[in-house]
């Protein structure tokens, strides 16, 4: 029954023109026993979805439930004495709240940008600024199309720093905030951020996923993968799970409906094979990678695999912690910092592990950005210039506070 259940619920989303979330609801649950721990983690497979997934006894799981399943919900809730309380009320209005009804004629950062918007303006930013920004195609995607992004220099030699957004497609507030952050390093007159644009070269990619990101602008604004299909029913792997480095030895799935699928092997996705044939031409150009997920409010570093403290994890956890206190300054947003593992849950198969574990880039950094749940993935366009702000006080922060332990390093 209950497979019967799931497999409806994937067919209706699969066929329907636009899939809609009324009345599904996300509720806040924080279990308390190792048990109780257990149960929630077998919930994704009989239809629920996690938004925020179990990881540790005592920290908060998100999970979005739909309207059929409730009373099952309430009924596993009570059974095991799991606490919860409710968070959304009715995902889809959230979701009309946070989508425009109409668009601005000009490139803005009052409202979210689809993907052909996102590549106008880089294209755009090219010519206004010929002798500062380089178009560049960093890979290719299952539906057809381009990996885009940029590199920005000001100045010959400079050490490099690579920015990826946008991996997973209904994190928003990603490619808004990489694209911020662009525009910034280009008009700031702050002394601080001219200082951290002009000192590196920055290779600058607002989206990792474009074809899931498209699909949350046209199908399913909750749609996390890529979109290769796997089934009549499965598409996508999750690509932050599918790069080759200790790749599916935990926090991922090896069921292809799954939303943490890791894929049928290590670079089974186009999108990560490419991306990581682009990486590997100019693996000796950079020094440091940044990463941008949405939401948790978190400033982790690898591994993902073990809370083990390996390599230089004293300088990073030194380096990150001067970038969450600067980053509460302005609007007092407060992160947590710490190896990937501990700090939020196992994964393996990133792209911040990848880049530390294969190339050995003693700086790589993934930002959970804005809130901790009371919007999750819908964070409201209102929030994307506070959350640039901050985002971009910790990135001054973090590379002066990288300075002072000596980086860029001789290798």
């Amino acid at each position: 029954m209950w497979k019967a259940i799931v497999l409806c619920t994937i067919l209706s989303l699969a066929i329907a023109q636009k899939a809609r979330f009324d009345n599904y609801k996300v509720f806040s649950i924080i279990p308390t026993t190792e048990a109780q721990l257990e149960i929630l983690r077998g919930l994704e497979e009989i239809g629920f979805s996690f938004w925020e997934a179990p990881s540790f006894v005592g920290r908060n799981v998100d999970l979005m439930v739909a309207p059929h399943l409730l009373p099952d919900f309430y009924t596993i809730m009570i059974q095991n004495g799991v606490p919860y309380r409710l968070h959304i009320q009715d995902v889809q209005a959230l979701i009309d709240e946070t989508t425009p009804l109409s668009r601005s004629t000009s490139f803005d950062f009052t409202n979210y940008h689809t993907l052909d918007e996102i590549y106008k303006d880089l294209d755009d930013l090219a010519k206004q600024y010929s002798n500062n920004v380089q178009v560049l195609i960093g890979g290719k995607t299952y539906e057809g199309r381009q990996i885009k992004g940029v590199k920005l220099s000001f100045k010959a030699n400079n050490p490099g720093i690579f920015i990826e957004g946008g991996i997973h497609a209904r994190e928003w507030i990603s490619p808004a905030t990489v694209m911020f952050i662009l525009h910034q390093f280009l008009t700031s007159n702050n002394t601080d951020v001219r200082n951290l644009a002009e000192r590196y070269d920055w290779y600058i990619f607002p989206s990792f996923n474009p074809d899931g990101y498209v699909y949350t602008h046209t199908t399913n604004r909750m749609w996390r993968k890529t979109r290769k299909p796997y089934s009549s029913l499965c598409f996508g792997s999750d690509p932050n799970r599918n790069w080759n480095y200790r790749w599916n030895t935990g926090g991922a799935s090896s069921s292809p409906c799954a939303e943490t699928y890791a894929g049928s092997e290590p670079f089974s996705e186009i999108e990560t094979k490419s991306l990581s044939e682009f990486i590997e031409s100019i693996k000796d150009k950079f020094y440091a990678y940044i990463s941008f997920h949405s939401y948790s409010q978190l400033l982790m570093f690898p591994y993902g695999h073990t809370t083990n403290h390996l390599e230089n994890y004293d300088e990073e956890y030194a380096i990150s912690s001067k970038a969450v206190a600067a980053l509460a300054k302005r609007y007092g947003t407060k992160y947590q910092n710490g190896n990937i593992a501990e700090t939020i849950y196992v994964a393996t198969g990133s792209t911040c592990d990848y880049i530390k574990g294969v190339y050995k880039k003693q700086l790589s950094f993934t930002y959970e950005l804005r809130d901790q749940g009371r919007y999750g993935f819908l964070l409201p366009p209102e929030q994307i210039i506070p959350t640039g702000e901050e985002t971009l006080d910790s990135l001054v922060a973090l590379f002066n506070e990288a300075e002072k332990h000596g980086f860029p390093k001789e290798t």
